[in-house]
């Protein structure tokens, strides 16, 4: 029996404002406990929220960036919950107009681009966080996070597996980083994931009953929960179970999803318009002003990359994944003036995997294009062989210095004198007879051994290309 999984994610991103949604309390992450909650946040008798202009402004920018339609008239409503961490009994949020309804997000996944709609995204502010660790049968409540702004970004349930999902929510993530409206950092809780998780067969046209996992703060755990929940639920079925719509929690430790509570619907949470709060009417030079300030967005710099370098679909999703990235291939490509395909190679190869090697971000990368372009440079011209310029490199990130200055400090450079390398090939073939013979018998790996004698001979400096060249000339 085949299954269809069918995903769809609901993302808390943490908008990068200096004070909360509704008060001016500060969103700086770290505070000590409860110094970070002003009269609005901690729902004191009598105080009235004003809507943070600067949220409202990056909400619009989200909008627009994934094509959606901004309401000019947006509501803020109450939904309606009891929890110990929400110190008012309700979340000011939106439900009915959202300040953002549609839009999509692009992705490439094996070599395809892929397209999935939003269904809207709507601002809203945090709740505080209950602590249970450090308190011995108790729980301590934390409300520095207690109106945080937040816009929630919710997709159509459009994507199929787990790994399609995990795509997805690293472009969106890459997205608001991009555009500069959140900071991305899953560690602290700035951007938070929900998977919405149903299965079918394959040949059905509605959707299965969905689970919603919660919390999802890192993209190993979203596929791993997406892939077990699926799981579950197949076997469930298979078995002539069905499966309960409900929240569950990820346990990263056993690779399982439990249950946490029955999934409430919209009318559980007995939404209405906020008393306080006036509605969020957006004119339209606001608009014009916001969309003026947007930079290239990574789906169109990545169909520039393509057209422009001669770049695969793959390398230009590389390269784009986050601003930094692309930022440094530009400035790499204008610094070298060599193939934009060579620059391509050592970004996504030597100095992504150094990056990850040390767990630094590129934005912070100790080798500038400038440097990097100094290398790219003596390897194009000859003056260095590949092997070389990864040595180069290395020095180059530990120690600093230009290219040429290690180039020549190290000894580095390789060994491009025809008549030199002409007399290294005579005295290889001098002392391997035997290889030379194979080769003329037609054993073509002969020819590649007698190359490596040549660039051993010449402790790797022989230019390898004008080595091949001789050596096929005086084999015949």
């Amino acid at each position: 029996m085949a299954w269809e999984v069918v995903v769809g994610i609901e993302t808390h991103a943490q908008l990068a404002t200096k004070s909360k949604m509704f008060s001016g309390a500060s969103t700086a992450f770290g505070a000590a406990p409860n110094t970070q909650a002003a009269a609005v946040d901690i729902a004191l008798p009598g105080v009235l929220p004003v809507a943070n202009r600067a949220a409202i402004e990056l909400a619009i920018r989200f909008g627009l960036a994934v094509k959606g339609a901004i309401n000019r008239r947006s509501i803020f409503a109450r939904k309606n919950y009891f929890y110990p961490d929400l110190p008012k009994g309700y979340q000011i949020s939106q439900y009915e107009s959202p300040i953002v309804r549609g839009g999509e997000i692009r992705f490439t996944l094996n070599d395809a681009e892929r397209v999935v709609r939003l269904t809207r995204a709507h601002l809203e502010e945090d709740a505080g966080k209950s602590l249970h660790e450090d308190f011995h049968g108790m729980t301590g409540i934390d409300l520095n996070r207690a109106g945080t702004p937040l816009l929630e970004i919710v997709s159509e349930p459009e994507l199929r597996g787990a790994k399609e999902a995990v795509a997805y929510a690293r472009a969106l993530h890459a997205l608001v980083m991009w555009i500069g409206i959140c900071d991305g950092n899953m560690q602290e809780g700035s951007f938070r994931c929900d998977a919405n998780v149903s299965v079918k067969k394959t040949d059905e046209k509605g959707l299965g009953t969905r689970c919603e996992i919660k919390n999802l703060n890192s993209f190993r755990f979203m596929e791993q929960a997406i892939e077990f929940e699926a799981k579950r639920q197949v076997e469930l079925l298979e078995d002539g179970g069905q499966v309960e719509q409900e929240t569950r929690l990820y346990d990263p430790e056993r690779g399982e999803t439990r249950s946490m509570r029955t999934k409430e619907d919209a009318q559980d949470y007995r939404y209405f318009p906020d008393p306080d709060l006036l509605p969020l009417v957006v004119p339209e030079q606001l608009l014009s002003e916001i969309l003026q300030g947007l930079p290239e967005l990574p789906d169109v710099r990545r169909e520039r990359f393509v057209r422009e370098y001669a770049l695969t679909v793959y390398d230009a999703g590389l390269l784009t994944a986050s601003r930094a990235a692309a930022d440094y291939f530009e400035a790499l490509v204008k610094a070298a003036g060599v193939e934009p395909k060579l620059c391509a190679n050592w970004q996504t190869g030597e100095l992504s995997a150094v990056l990850n090697r040390e767990e630094q971000d590129i934005a912070t990368c100790p080798v500038s294009p400038q440097m990097l372009a100094g290398i790219l440079r003596r390897i194009s011209d000859g003056t260095i062989s590949g092997k070389a310029a990864k040595q180069v490199f290395e020095v180059m990130w530990k120690l600093g210095g230009s290219a040429d200055e290690i180039i020549e400090r190290d000894g580095l450079r390789q060994v491009s004198d025809a008549g030199a390398i002409e007399k290294l090939v005579d005295e290889v073939l001098a002392a391997n007879a035997r290889l030379a013979a194979d080769y003329r018998s037609g054993k073509e790996k002969a020819f590649n051994a007698l190359v490596g004698q040549v660039m051993k001979a010449s402790r790797g400096k022989a230019n390898p290309v004008q080595a091949a060249e001789a050596l096929r000339r005086k084999l015949g």
